[in-house]
């Protein structure tokens, strides 16, 4: 099996988090399923290794330099990105396999110590915790890499020259920024076209090259992405992102009608496009359209492994859902419950979706210029 070397593990914290006099401590968050049949193989692997990485950085901490490191579980919150529950637990020895064994095998202790008592933190989770930590982040100060669905399949991903990713994703990044609005073609089956039109007005892209050098930040590792929320009509006039998304759901073609960033209606017969009906009938916010987003790994020579954390940041993604932690407005209010909470990228990569194709992706300028940033679903900028 794949792994990191101790030395390999130090040097990767170091590179990620730059030093900060005031960094004193790192803790590893992990979560614990509330009961045993949620559990799966890859879930308690990310366990194992959560506590091997506190096992190595407590003992090396010094070479970080650190004065100490925590190893903190919590049980499961059901859903992506969905807040943290109010406690957690300080552990000294391996991760239970269900929650209810925390209490006897840890120190009850609140998320709100925890954070204002910790500078920097890993996150590899079977949930994502990047909205909650990056809302937290910019409240206490301290920096966080969020690794949901971590793998050790992902591993030659932390090994990869992250300056040239930092170079890529910031020229994304630029370019995002100074557009108006972008323009995506999609083809499926080689044949029919669908075209969605993003609103970027009124907001400002992000570069998650997998650093994080300033204070207050958080974000996923591996990393890779420019991404950017699509204006979500808060400035008094209405979105413009509208058109047709093609999703591909385990070979079954769901199509999406947007309209002022929600997806209005869901088209498509099979039981995907069920699914999908009935979730966005639950819970519209889900509909919103949050997030458009652009990966490099993949010029990397890295492949799909099958989580999110990673494949997402192989090439075009668009996310649907919780947005406020990337700069939008859709928040855990907007959902029914915590467990609600979601934010879920669709991966549009031929091993993800084979049946649909990027033709393009072009974005426009307000002072009417247009670029095309990918072609026949590669960069035309690098």
């Amino acid at each position: 099996m794949l792994t990191l070397a101790p030395e390999e593990l130090v040097a990767l914290v170091r590179s990620v988090f730059p030093r900060f006099e005031t960094d004193k401590a790192l803790a590893i968050l992990v979560d614990v399923p509330r009961r045993a049949e949620l559990d799966n193989p890859a879930w308690r692997e990310r366990r194992r290794l959560a506590y091997e990485w506190y096992v190595l950085l407590e003992a090396r901490k010094q070479e970080i330099p650190l004065a100490e490191v925590n190893l903190v579980a919590y049980p499961d919150v059901g859903s992506n990105n969905a807040d943290l529950p109010a406690n957690g637990f300080l552990l000294n020895g391996p991760t239970p396999d269900v929650a209810a064994d925390l209490e006897p095998a840890g120190k009850r202790v609140g998320f709100d110590q925890v954070f204002s008592t910790t500078q920097l933190f890993l996150a590899p989770t079977e949930f994502s915790t990047t909205a909650p930590l990056k809302v937290a982040a910019r409240r206490h100060g301290f920096r966080a890499a969020t690794m949901p669905g971590f793998a050790a399949s992902m591993i030659p991903a932390l090994r990869i020259d992250y300056g040239e990713v930092a170079r890529r994703v910031e020229a994304l990044q630029a370019r995002l920024s100074e557009a108006d609005h972008a323009d995506i073609s999609f083809a499926v089956d080689g044949k029919n076209d669908y075209d969605l039109h993003f609103d970027l007005r009124h907001r400002a892209a992000h570069a998650s090259s997998g650093r994080f050098p300033e204070l207050g930040t958080a974000g996923n590792l591996p990393s890779g992405e420019a991404y950017i929320v699509p204006y979500e009509g808060e400035a008094g006039e209405e979105s413009l992102t509208a058109g047709m998304l093609p999703v591909e759901i385990n070979g079954e073609l769901v199509l999406f009608a947007i309209r002022a960033n929600r997806a209005v209606k869901v088209n498509g017969r099979g039981k995907a496009a069920r699914a999908e009906r009935a979730h966005r009938a639950a819970e519209p916010a889900y509909g919103n359209m949050a997030g458009l987003g652009f990966g490099v790994l993949a010029d990397f020579g890295l492949e799909p492994i099958g989580e999110i954390l990673l494949d997402e940041k192989l090439g075009l993604h668009i996310a649907f859902g919780r947005s406020e932690h990337f700069g939008g407005i859709v928040g855990p209010k907007e959902f029914s419950s915590a467990a609600a909470v979601i934010h879920l990228d669709r991966i549009y990569i031929p091993q993800a979706q084979p049946r649909i194709a990027v033709n393009s992706v072009v974005l426009g300028y307000a002072d009417g210029r247009s670029e095309t940033v990918m072609a026949k679903g590669a960069y035309t900028i690098f």
